[in-house]
């Protein structure tokens, strides 16, 4: 396997464009979106919301649509956050990140937070990632809810929302070496400066959810013109 080297890292394609303020406008999507097209972004993340919306604007243009599910408690019941997720995509969103139910994960209840997350996987075909919520989480329950999370069908695990604490390096290294490259990680929450965004890419993000998305990549360019001088 290549080494992945700092100098070579294109950010842009691998970010998630978010959008999760709750006053956020229909303006903002417009820009948001207009933003993830110029730039090349992987996806512009939403809620629900705006979904139909950012599906108009991003229609046969590269970014995905990535509505949250359950966001960002994860403590909304089966039935809504299937429900959710369904009307999301039958609004064009390809791409959804549910928040787990964090309860039943330390209670133990292992076969509803399994039964959840494959009965969304299942019913909408479209690319799952579950948002973990690391930072609430002890070293023994990541394990589990990646183990979980993994067997349910996802396609990518994330860190957090960003509510509770944000992506770490340390975090993205456990997922990485649990997940054993059978599916995307994504780093999100709290992701400022082109040098954290690297970090956790060279740690083995595979996606970064961030709203800073245009000023890391004016960051970036910047870094790489002083490497030049």
């Amino acid at each position: 396997m290549a080494v992945l080297e700092l100098e070579d890292i294109d950010l842009a394609p691998l970010i998630d464009h978010a959008l999760l303020k709750p006053g956020a406008t229909a303006e903002a999507v417009t820009q948001w979106c207009a933003e993830a097209e110029q730039f090349n972004f992987a996806a512009v993340c939403l809620y629900p919301a705006h979904v139909r919306q950012a599906a108009e604007l991003l229609h046969g243009k590269p970014p995905r649509v990535c509505a949250v599910i359950g966001f960002p408690s994860g403590a909304t019941t089966s039935a809504v956050k299937l429900y959710e997720a369904q009307e999301a995509v039958e609004q064009g969103a390809t791409e959804l990140d549910v928040a787990i139910n964090l309860a039943w994960l330390k209670m133990g209840k292992m076969d509803d937070l399994h039964r959840e997350i494959a009965e969304i996987c299942e019913a909408t075909g479209q690319t799952v990632k579950a948002i973990l919520e690391m930072g609430l989480l002890t070293e023994a329950e990541k394990r589990l809810a990646v183990e979980v999370c993994l067997d349910a069908g996802v396609a990518f695990l994330k860190t957090s929302t960003g509510f509770w604490g944000g992506a770490t390096v340390a975090d993205v290294r456990l997922l990485k070496g649990i997940a054993r490259e059978q599916v995307g990680i994504k780093a999100s929450g709290g992701i400022r400066t082109v040098e954290q965004a690297l970090d956790l890419v060279m740690a083995g993000a595979t996606r970064l959810g961030t709203s800073r998305g245009p000023e890391l990549i004016r960051q970036r360019e910047n870094l790489g013109q002083k490497s030049l001088i």
